[in-house]
């Protein structure tokens, strides 16, 4: 997803799990997801042809779990270019 909060333009990634058995969700956004990510954004602000433009990259974290419920988790800043 890509969204603005303010003047920050932020690329969201959202994951999702109903086990805890491979980790937490967020752990799914590797490093080489990472750089596709970032990749994509980079292509995306050439594109708008807005200059400058401040953007970040989210992760939001979702669980579903039997006992608990859903959980959901919003990570800003999650990582940084130059995985």
């Amino acid at each position: 997803m890509v969204g603005w909060e303010g003047p920050t333009l932020a690329f969201v990634e959202v994951k999702t799990r109903t086990s805890q058995v491979t980790g937490p969700p967020e752990e799914a956004v590797s490093p080489n997801k990472q750089k596709r990510v970032i990749r994509a954004a980079k292509e995306y602000m050439r594109q708008l042809r807005r200059k400058p433009i401040s953007c970040r990259f989210d992760v939001v974290s979702v669980s579903l779990h039997p006992q608990e419920g859903l959980q959901v988790r919003l990570i800003k800043d999650a990582y940084q270019e130059g995985v």
